[in-house]
């Protein structure tokens, strides 16, 4: 069954969520001031439209009500992206993800009912930060301010062992939620599954935890 979005703000982080969700195969509504900008999305959307998303009686032309699920994705105008989310919460739709350009941005989007907050620059900076410091890394996801999701590659060290002989959850307390190999990912390894060198291991685990598996156990 096909979901129905509606992406307010067009620029880089906008256009790119947009595109996604419809090659997902959804319903997506593009909406922003910018007509160039709505243009260039008309093919990657169900219905593009130039409308302003601070105005109620523009989003209640465009049916926004409809929407269960509703991105702001406005771009440097703070004002803009606080007054369309407000709107939107007052409307009545169940989900609103906000892009929040920085931390004050950020608690006055909790403070108006923000249902998640995104911060892309941010995590990407997180992500890339992690990936210079690390040539076991291979892609990096914060979960919160104290856990994390991480891909490591398998060393020499770990290869041709298997999970319960590493015993990982009992040394470091991480886990390790599936494993790459080349072009399959075993989701649900099992206890005597092994391990070979080069094997992606994609593990969760408190930040501090994973650091100690990243630098003692690999």
């Amino acid at each position: 069954m096909k979901k129905q979005f509606a992406v307010i703000g067009l620029g880089r982080f906008g256009s790119s969520v947009c595109k996604e969700l419809y090659k997902l195969g959804n319903e997506v509504l593009a909406i922003d001031m910018n007509d160039e900008r709505v243009n260039a999305i008309t093919k990657h959307a169900t219905h593009a439209v130039i409308a302003n998303a601070t105005d109620e009686n523009a989003l209640n032309s465009l049916g926004i009500r409809n929407f269960d699920n509703v991105v702001v994705a406005i771009g440097d105008n703070i004002q803009s992206s606080i007054l369309c989310t407000l709107l939107l919460k007052e409307m009545g739709i169940s989900q609103v993800w906000v892009k929040a350009q920085n931390h004050y941005h950020h608690r006055v989007l909790e403070k108006i009912g923000a249902d998640r907050i995104v911060h892309p620059e941010k995590d990407m900076g997180i992500r890339i930060a992690q990936h210079l410091v690390s040539e076991k890394i291979i892609d990096y996801i914060e979960l919160s301010d104290e856990y994390s999701i991480v891909e490591l590659i398998a060393s020499d060290k770990v290869a041709n062992r298997s999970i319960i002989d590493l015993n990982i959850r009992a040394i470091y307390g991480c886990t390790i939620l599936a494993i790459k190999r080349n072009e399959t990912i075993n989701i649900t390894p099992l206890p005597h599954e092994i391990i070979e060198k080069n094997d992606i291991l994609i593990m969760i685990g408190h930040k501090n935890d994973l650091k100690r598996f990243e630098d003692g156990g690999l």
